[in-house]
């Protein structure tokens, strides 16, 4: 118990001292996730409100990959983005594996699925609700879908949130593509597996209060937003 004490007391030392290592792991690591959360939301979302607003065929075959692909483990991702980012992979002319780059693609790919279908559930309900209000005054399908995106602004920010509180907590995938290589591609998550398993606790512990406090802050801006939109929505009925 004294050795977890102490452990946390220098992680507390740590975090407030300025120490260049630590908030280079910290400000990789918000760069890396935001850019993923920012890309996968510029793919899923348009993809999601496509799968709401189309009827094709193989539509329910296509929401199926969709959803099956929020299970897929992200090592496997990880492994998958190697593959295609190495030398001699179909992506290999980049040159980006076991950047920073190459941990955003990975992320990217990772949390675009969720996007997708989260923003697919939230359109659809909005496009089942007002499609034939918009049919009725002949509104096209462009500017429906602007006035879906406006009228859901808030549930898609929220989904954005959550992209980011995905992102920022990954490791499989980014410690395969990035390597965790210090002062280059180690991240939080990256960082407190190697520390905890050389024995460095306080950095471990440091890493891991600022991991967990950004989840929570982000969390808790998601669900203040919900609420917002949920009064929003009781209000205008």
């Amino acid at each position: 118990m004294t050795d977890l004490s102490d452990a946390l007391a220098q992680a507390a030392r740590l975090a407030t001292s300025g120490d260049p290592e630590f908030f280079g792991i910290v400000g990789l690591s918000l760069r890396v996730s935001s850019t993923s959360a920012v890309l996968a939301c510029l793919l899923g979302i348009p993809l999601g409100a496509w799968l709401a607003m189309t009827r094709f065929r193989g539509r329910g075959l296509a929401i199926s990959v969709v959803n099956a692909a929020l299970g897929i483990p992200s090592v496997v991702v990880g492994l998958v983005a190697y593959l295609a980012l190495s030398r001699s992979g179909p992506l290999g002319f980049l040159g980006i594996l076991f950047t920073p780059a190459a941990m955003v693609v990975a992320q990217t790919v990772l949390i675009a699925p969720m996007v997708a279908a989260l923003a697919r559930q939230t359109l659809q309900d909005s496009w089942v609700e007002y499609r034939d209000l918009f049919a009725s005054w002949r509104i096209g399908r462009g500017t429906a879908l602007g006035t879906l995106v406006w009228d859901c602004r808030f549930s898609l920010v929220t989904i954005g949130l959550t992209a980011f509180g995905r992102a920022i907590a990954e490791v499989g995938a980014v410690m395969t593509v990035g390597g965790n290589i210090a002062g280059s591609t180690r991240v939080m998550t990256t960082g407190i597996a190697l520390e905890t398993s050389k024995g460095d606790l306080p950095l471990a512990l440091g890493l891991g209060v600022v991991l967990l406090t950004l989840v929570f802050v982000v969390m808790v801006m998601a669900q203040i937003l919900q609420q917002v939109a949920q009064g929003r929505f009781a209000a205008e009925r």
